[in-house]
């Protein structure tokens, strides 16, 4: 089983990188960017476990150590 696990920074945080990524789009000609959010993606391989136990375990390892759940959201997918 593999899992995609999606980290950005919550709405109401900062995100400096973002926004130096838009003012440098803007510069080199996309004037209609509106907003930047800048995030990471974790790759897992979970071996052979069900779909149940996956979700656990991937929910577990988000919420202990691959997001800071005080200034970021996660999603996942499982597949």
């Amino acid at each position: 089983m593999k899992a995609k696990v999606y980290v950005t920074l919550k709405k109401s945080i900062a995100d400096p990188q973002g926004t130096a990524i838009q003012g440098a789009l803007k510069k080199i000609g996309y004037p209609n960017i509106e907003e930047v959010r800048i995030g990471k993606l974790i790759e897992l391989d979970l071996g052979e476990v069900s779909q149940e136990t996956a979700a656990q375990q991937v929910k577990e390892m988000c919420e202990k150590l691959l997001a800071n759940t005080v200034i970021e959201d996660y999603r996942f997918e499982l597949e």
